[in-house]
């Protein structure tokens, strides 16, 4: 089953659909250490998004609406969620029990609770690592505010999680931000003490501080006993916001919790959070899918490698040899010391680039007397002193080669590893020493330990100064007196512990061992070898492997980067000379190896991450960059920073507001009276505050009364302080595509077998001009380069040449054509002009189909004025992957936004060179004004297209808007609007 999620709804508004009292929200900062990552802030736009669908577009808030008003939206909801294609009907069955339950609450019909009435929520299935935990404060600050901002009702707020050692984490990442927040204090109180806090202070959103609650979700009932408590003494009629982080562990489509939280929230909305969603309602109102998968495959974590091999050798009941343990161990520091060299070498272009890899050895057992952790302890130690035989270590790297040289994929994604044998097959026990032991030769082991830390010791070789390896438990005395016993013991009295120091630069330590006590809340990028050593038979080791992975995945390229190399280089993120240097060296820097436990725990690791790829299953369809266009020129143009702010610009773009607001904003200005307060109040910089008061004496150099009526004046003014900063982008020259058209390589499919649409997409793929072909055969045959058998054959194969197939998945049909000026082959429709869910990244908007169907109509034609040119092209455009656009001001959301036209156009004729934007969405599309402003400021002079020289070709840009009737578009634009592309090629031949 394939899903339409409310993420897939929410992405597909337009970037400037809400207002600005909607989009003037900080999604950035955190504390004085933290900082939102792009991902974290993108779960807190789509909230924002769904909340702004909820409770303004479908209907606008008012602070004197009752409970009805409410009952409405989830109805909206519901209807929005039809129109845009679902179809799965998710009306839960009830047992007598529940339905006696909420009955008060819902209308239940025979035993069945329609999900209308629970649409009041969203979904956020984010990986474990990305930092849930500082969404889930975010998201509280701007509930907080979107309240103050009278936007959504003052509803309380509680967070409800599953351990106590999230509530702890949640405590903490509090208190972090409130350390950095002057104008906001979150101040936490158990739910139990409710009605106290009500009493006390009714009002529990002050000026500056905000009261919100929190208790164990599996603690809320309906009764009251010494930790349970009944649900219905917090009823507070529904009216909460609830966060649930991980509570819905154990659900059943019956669990009652599930629906105490509905019956909680039910007149307020239910924000729910967790690594691991599997039920369809979930699913269905997923408004961020950011999963394990989806982290790594847009690029955010380390590729992930699960090696074949095993660790079996340290299993109780299998009898291997010291040596074949050893060799398990040696593997591991092979692989460790292979990537520090990558790193090493990265590091020589640039110190801070990356982290140091390390080893990290999770464990079953810690203290039993044969424990798992003893036993990698003392093979540990082994390599450590030199007694392994050449023969050993030979047999390992052979291994280990031996699988890599087949070049296995990385789960989630369709890219093999490539490790180069002369890297691998050359490293020696010696470079291990150096790398991992932090030695130049071997030595004994002796043990550093603190007195104040009970929780964590170091390993060193007496012949090196630095430690190499920690072991973190949770108690080590047993094993100091036990297992150490007869090693010499090392006393520091430092005050920091190993552990809390391992993410520095300074950290000695390149292996950490230790058992599950703790994986959570510990956030690193350095791992790069993963051993589970007896891990993964039971439930809960299944989700220890999977939370374990996910601590691992994270990586840091660059200071404050959170993806891949690649992706920071497509993003324009690191300097391109810099990326040159390293790019060949950084792969196995961005792999995760996992070596699991045994058959078992490998297959558990593999069957519960694939389970959440999956939206159905997921395949990837490949099309080609088309043959025809090798040895011709395509070229798009790139942009650079301008070197004056939009306000200093000869013909700015106004600033839109209402007259009232300018008003507002004169007497405001005026009211503060001294620009120190001003500076402090928006935290601006001065520049921009002496812009301010010039255009307030001139304010039609400035303004445009023409923008939506602001509620909030602190608001208002943060935005227009923000238009004085902005700095567009101007032209910086032509090159030729390389990778900036890439979405036909990310086309996924969600279904189970895919195989017809694979065969028929290669079937089309192969299509070629027949005429063309035939022509050619004929001449081979009367030059007698062919025999007649060999003609008939060949003119047979033609025959079958497809250049159009047709496919049709739940319902729903695709068209594959292969169209010969196209860029990439064969092109993939919707059939029906409509939203398909199960597929990404085709042509299926119905604007754009039809602009298909109308250019192949018009190519039918003999006298089409494509044949008055030398050669052409074109190319669909993705918004979401490419890289091709133009740059313009958008007022509403206040910043340059990237215009991106569905089609790309390319024509030459002799030395004139065109390139020709077209975007048939038609004059409802929103701000085709600025678009074409900014086009024009861009791309023409006096009227006129500019000449833009790439070598000896004379280039020009245009765009073109497509429209049914030119005649309803004003005087001004109707140069750029069109309804034939007869009519565009004769503009740019005038031209």
């Amino acid at each position: 089953m394939s899903f339409l999620t409310l993420q897939d709804i929410v992405e597909d508004l337009p970037a400037d659909a809400l207002p600005a009292n909607w989009t003037s929200l900080d999604l950035l900062s955190f504390s004085h250490r933290w900082k939102m990552w792009d991902y974290q802030q993108k779960a807190l736009r789509n909230a924002v998004a769904v909340l702004w669908k909820y409770y303004e577009d479908f209907v606008d808030y008012d602070s004197k609406e009752d409970d009805q008003v409410n009952k409405r939206r989830r109805q909206e909801f519901a209807r929005w969620y039809r129109v845009n294609g679902m179809e799965t009907n998710l009306d839960i069955s009830l047992t007598s029990g529940i339905a006696d339950l909420i009955s008060p609450y819902y209308d239940i019909k025979n035993k069945t609770l329609p999900f209308e009435h629970l649409f009041n929520r969203a979904c956020f299935w984010m990986a474990t690592g990305s930092g849930k935990t500082l969404v889930i404060v975010k998201l509280i600050e701007l509930l907080r505010e979107l309240i103050r901002r009278n936007e959504i009702p003052q509803h309380d707020i509680l967070v409800l999680t599953h351990r106590d050692d999230l509530i702890e984490q949640l405590k903490h990442h509090v208190r972090e931000f409130n350390t950095a927040h002057s104008d906001l204090f979150i101040n936490l109180r158990e739910l139990r003490d409710y009605a106290q806090v009500k009493r006390d202070n009714p009002a529990l959103f002050k000026e500056r501080e905000i009261t919100i609650f929190y208790y164990r979700s599996d603690n809320i009932g309906d009764e009251q006993k010494e930790k349970i408590i009944d649900f219905r003494n917090y009823d507070n009629n529904g009216r909460w916001y609830l966060l649930l982080d991980e509570a819905h562990k154990g659900d059943k489509e019956d669990s009652k919790r599930q629906h105490i939280y509905s019956i909680l929230s039910r007149n307020g909305f239910l924000f729910n959070f967790s690594a691991t969603f599997t039920d369809a309602r979930d699913l269905l109102t997923t408004a961020c899918n950011f999963n394990l998968s989806e982290f790594i495959k847009d690029g955010y974590g380390k590729h992930l490698l699960i090696l074949e091999q095993e660790t079996r050798a340290f299993q109780d009941e299998e009898d291997y040899s010291d040596d074949e343990k050893q060799k398990i161990v040696i593997k591991s520091l092979l692989l460790l010391t292979y990537v520090k060299k990558f790193a090493a070498s990265v590091r020589k272009q640039a110190k801070e680039m990356y982290h140091s890899p390390l080893l990290l050895t999770l464990v079953n057992s810690v203290n039993t007397e044969d424990a798992d952790l003893k036993l990698f302890f003392r093979e540990i130690e082994r390599v450590g002193k030199g007694k392994t035989s050449k023969s050993l270590w030979q047999a390992a790297k052979q291994e280990l080669w031996d699988e890599l040289s087949k070049q296995p994929e990385f789960m989630f994604e369709n890219e093999p590893i490539a490790v180069e044998e002369d890297d691998l097959m050359r490293l020696s026990a010696e470079d291990v020493l150096k790398s991992v032991y932090n030695s130049q030769r071997s030595g004994d082991i002796e043990i550093l330990v603190r007195p104040s830390n009970k929780q964590e010791l170091a390993l060193k070789l007496k012949t090196s100064d630095r430690p190499f390896a920690l072991i973190k438990i949770g108690d080590v005395a047993s094993w100091l007196k036990d297992e150490l016993a007869g090693y010499e013991i090392v006393e520091g009295f430092e005050d920091e512990s190993f552990f809390e120091q391992l993410n520095s630069d300074e950290s000695d330590i390149n292996i950490l061992m230790g058992s599950r006590s703790f994986y959570e809340g510990w956030d690193s990028n350095r791992p790069n070898v993963i051993n589970f050593i007896n891990i993964g038979t039971g439930t809960d080791a299944k989700k220890f492997i999977l939370q374990s992975v996910g601590r691992g995945v994270r990586i840091e390229p660059l200071k404050d980067k959170r993806k891949r190399l690649l992706p920071l280089y497509n993003a324009k993120e690191i300097d391109e000379i810099l990326f040159e240097k390293v790019r060949d060296k950084v792969q196995a820097l961005e792999t995760l190896f996992i070596f699991g436990t045994n058959r078992t725990a490998l297959q558990t690791v593999i069957g519960h991450l694939h389970k959440e790829s999956r939206k159905g299953e997921q395949h990837q369809l490949s099309l080609f960059v088309n043959e025809a266009t090798k040895g011709h020129t395509l070229l798009i143009p790139t942009y650079q920073l301008a070197k004056k702010s939009l306000a200093d610009q000869q013909q700015p773009s106004k600033f839109p507001i209402t007259a009232s607001d300018l008003t507002v904003l004169k007497e405001y200005v005026k009211y503060i009276g001294d620009d120190r307060v001003l500076l402090a109040l928006h935290d601006t910089e001065p520049s921009r505050l002496r812009v301010l008061h010039e255009s307030l004496k001139n304010p039609a150099n400035y303004y445009l009364e023409d923008g939506q009526k602001f509620k909030n004046v602190e608001v208002l003014v943060n935005r227009v302080l923000e238009y004085f900063g902005i700095i567009p982008e101007e032209f910086k020259q032509m090159k030729e595509l390389s990778d900036e058209i890439r979405h036909f390589k990310q086309i996924t499919v969600s279904l189970a077998d895919i195989s017809e649409l694979s065969q028929k997409v290669e079937n089309v793929g192969k299509y070629r001009d027949t005429a063309k072909l035939e022509a050619e055969l004929d001449g081979k045959l009367e030059r007698r380069e062919i025999t007649l058998r060999e003609y008939k054959q060949r003119i047979k194969e033609i025959g079958k040449m497809v250049k159009e197939e047709t496919v049709r998945y739940e319902a729903k049909q695709l068209r594959i054509k292969h169209i010969a000026n196209h860029y990439y082959i064969p092109l993939v429709l919707s059939g029906e002009s409509e939203r398909i869910q199960y597929i990404k990244h085709i042509i299926q908007t119905p604007s754009e189909v039809e602009f298909i169907n109308k250019l192949e109509q018009y190519l039918e034609k003999p006298d089409n004025k494509f044949e008055e040119f030398d050669w052409w092209f074109f190319s669909k455009l993705d918004e979401s992957l490419d890289k091709v656009y133009v740059p313009y001001y958008n007022p509403k959301l206040n910043r340059i936004a990237e215009f991106y036209p569905d089609f790309i156009f390319w024509l030459q004729k002799g030395k004139n060179y065109f390139i020709v934007f077209v975007d048939p969405k038609g004059t409802s599309h929103s701000d085709y004004q600025h678009k074409i402003d900014w086009y024009q400021r861009l791309f023409e002079e006096s009227g006129r297209p500019k000449v833009l020289n790439y070598r000896k070709l004379e280039s020009k840009v245009f765009v073109f808007l497509n429209t049914e009737d030119v005649a309803k578009v004003g005087a001004k634009y109707k140069p750029f609007w069109f309804d034939t592309m007869g009519s565009v090629l004769e503009r740019i031949s005038k031209s």
